[in-house]
């Protein structure tokens, strides 16, 4: 067997960051002689091109750009040999093909090859190294585009190679070995999600894997890794389909700013470009025009938190129904069969009889309700010339196009929107200002109409969309995606995390959208020891979740006999944190209220307030709603005044469990008073 021992192995490594340093020298050559080239291009052009025509300049210039793309690429190719100098591989499998010699693949985040071609690291994403992820010792099969391919994995051996150096190797015949999971799952948290490829499971490499679901829906469990899975299958799917895919041509849905910056450098490091992501809010104006102010999600929870106002929940509620999208779909139709009055229209001295109109808006039935009217007119017009037999005026023109949207009741979407609660009896479900400011449970259901009346450009660049927090959208937001994205989807989120409770949605609730998804639930989590875990389950119960065997500190609830002291208990956890090697700490608050309250306490002592208007995430201290936190993970958590007065409500009771469930290694509550009862028990 090739590099049977350890010495072997580390003699091994040091052959592949020589051919990787020499694979570096070339790159750094073909740049600078690229540069060159390029200079002396653009120094011809310059001198010659009083004497150049039109073909000769367009000429030059794609000259020019195909060499600055071959140094783009190059520059590209740099960035992943550094990196796979770094770490060349993470695992090696020796597999024994039918009818063929041994091979000894070696895994790493990139492709390397030799002079000759020869692969001696493959990506992980290849096909034949999807043994790694799914197969022990013995009988194994992997399939490619032309087909499976069978044989036996003799050796499966893992690597921790940092800087270049070989810290450890295990043989392993149990799938992706606890030891090194447990290594990597017990280090500090940072400013950044990592990449997990040397971690990955079998279960997990099968949702990265899937090529074929149109819609594949992701229901995990806090820490379950399902935002780090859902980035790697977009990876894998660059990979696979990278003819025709590019990340330009990606969409990420993400609930925040902060959330975007903490995920943003997982793409990067696979060697992939950045991914376009954009916020439902940034959706919504782009969607609306900018015609409408509204309230964003984070101020919808933040009412419900502060001030929670019966009427308000049950609007909420309702609009974030199936019957709500029900009804306002058999409104939809109820507005096309009734609100026309098909009058006998006269141009001059032609009648248009009622019969021709109604057949016209019959045959366009397939078009946006308010937009027939324009193809209707050029029906009507076209009428009237082969009766009259001759071209029409300017004034007969117009009195067409004016005459067809007064037949219809209402040619005003935000109009129907208010009919739609008058139709249904309840014209008090619907609150607007003189300033036409929408609540944020009217926003998408305007839309929804919009897109059903006017018709809306859809994202058809779009190639596939990942939606994270898939419990904090509606079915109505559901509906609005499904029309606007005809791509493939990735959606992905937990129930038992959603923020408001009054408009959560469930996997059943998107399947009931997308009938034909595929959904995986992910049970095991990695993030939490088994006692922070089995802590936040006190607050929801959830019977199926399966915390990986890492052990610490049992969570600790401090009881403060006023503010001030509970002020000075976070002051003195702080300073406990600064000194333990962490790297970071998030103090996660209900509200925004308590957490700058919290923040006026603190900041002297260097901790960041992390808000709905922040866009990064930093290591340090962190002080933050458990809205905004929501995705994050932190070395030790502290969830400050969490007494029976603060946490109280369903909403209250889902914040304190999203607020728990961020914790790694240590949880720290303290409260004045009483304990909330979510955890008295």
């Amino acid at each position: 067997m090739r590099n049977a021992t350890e010495q072997e192995e580390r003699e091994y490594l040091e052959e592949i960051k020589e051919k990787l340093a020499w694979a570096v020298k070339r790159v750094d050559d073909t740049v600078r002689q690229f540069s060159d080239e390029l200079r002396q291009k653009k120094q011809y052009i310059h001198e010659h091109q009083s004497g150049m025509d039109d073909a000769d300049m367009v000429a030059a210039g794609q000259s020019i750009n195909r060499m600055a793309f071959t140094g783009e690429a190059a520059v590209s190719r740099k960035r992943k040999l550094l990196k796979l100098r770094q770490s060349p591989y993470f695992g090696r499998i020796d597999f024994v093909a039918q009818d063929t010699a041994p091979s000894a693949v070696y895994i790493g985040v990139h492709t390397f090859t030799d002079e000759q071609r020869q692969n001696l690291i493959y990506d992980w994403r290849a096909p034949i190294s999807s043994l790694f992820y799914d197969f022990e010792l013995g009988e194994a099969s992997y399939t490619t585009p032309s087909g499976t391919v069978r044989g036996t994995i003799e050796l499966k051996r893992q690597y921790k190679i940092r800087d270049g150096r070989l810290e450890f190797l295990l043989d392993s015949d149990v799938n992706i070995h606890d030891d090194v999971l447990q290594q990597e799952l017990a280090k500090s948290s940072d400013d950044k999600m990592k990449n997990i490829v040397a971690t990955i499971q079998r279960d997990q490499n099968a949702v990265i894997r899937n090529e074929e679901a149109l819609v594949m829906v992701i229901q995990g469990v806090a820490g379950s890794g399902k935002t780090s899975i859902a980035l790697h299958r977009l990876a894998f799917l660059l990979y696979r389909y990278r003819e025709t895919m590019a990340a330009k041509d990606l969409l990420i849905i993400s609930p925040n700013k902060v959330f975007a910056d903490y995920i943003s450098n997982v793409l990067p490091e696979l060697g992939e470009e950045h991914i376009p992501e954009m916020g439902m809010e940034e959706l919504a104006a782009d969607l609306l025009d900018n015609r409408y102010t509204f309230q964003t999600f984070f101020e919808q929870v933040s009412a419900l938190l502060e001030q929670p106002d019966p009427a308000f929940i049950e609007r909420i509620r309702f609009k974030s129904s199936f019957e709500f999208l029900s009804k306002l779909n058999q409104y939809l139709l109820h507005a096309e069969n009734t609100y026309f009055t098909y009058a006998e229209l006269r141009v001059g001295n032609t009648l248009v009889p009622r019969s021709l109109l109604l057949e016209k808006f019959k045959t366009y039935h397939r078009v946006p309700l308010l937009k027939r009217f324009a193809l209707v007119a050029e029906d009507v017009r076209a009428y009237v010339r082969d009766a009259t037999r001759r071209k029409l005026t300017e004034q007969e023109k117009a009195t067409i196009g004016e005459a067809l949207p007064r037949m219809f009741r209402f040619t005003n979407v935000l109009d129907l929107y208010r009919d739609f609660y008058r139709w249904i009896g309840r014209p008090e479900l619907l609150k607007l200002d003189h300033r036409m400011h929408l609540e944020y449970a009217d926003v998408f259901a305007l839309i929804y109409l919009r897109l059903r009346l006017e018709g809306i450009s859809t994202y058809d660049q779009v190639k596939h969309l990942l939606v994270d927090e898939m419990q904090d959208y509606t079915p109505v937001q559901y509906a609005v995606l499904s029309r606007l994205f005809r791509c493939r989807k990735t959606i992905l989120g937990d129930i038992s995390q959603t923020v408001n409770p009054y408009s959560a949605s469930s996997a059943e609730t998107i399947e009931r959208v997308f009938p034909q998804a595929d959904v995986v639930t992910l049970n095991r989590s990695y993030r939490s020891t088994v006692e922070i875990t089995a802590f936040a389950q006190r607050i929801t119960p959830n019977p199926d979740i399966i915390p990986l065997e890492r052990h610490g500190q049992e969570p600790a609830i401090r009881r403060c006999h006023s503010q001030s002291e509970e002020l000075e208990a976070l002051r003195q956890l702080v300073a406990e944190f600064k000194s333990s090697g962490s790297h970071s700490l998030g103090i996660i608050c209900k509200t925004l209220r308590q957490a700058t309250q919290a923040y006026e306490a603190l900041h002297g002592i260097g901790v960041h307030l992390l808000t709905a208007e922040s866009a990064s995430f930093k290591e340090g201290v962190s002080i933050t709603t458990a809205h905004l936190a929501k995705g994050l993970e932190f070395d030790a958590v502290v969830v400050p005044f969490a007494s029976a007065r603060t946490y109280k409500t369903l909403v209250d009771k889902s914040m304190l469990y999203v607020a728990c469930t961020r914790a790694m290694h240590q949880l720290t509550l303290t409260y004045v008073g009483e304990l909330t009862p979510f955890l008295s028990a």
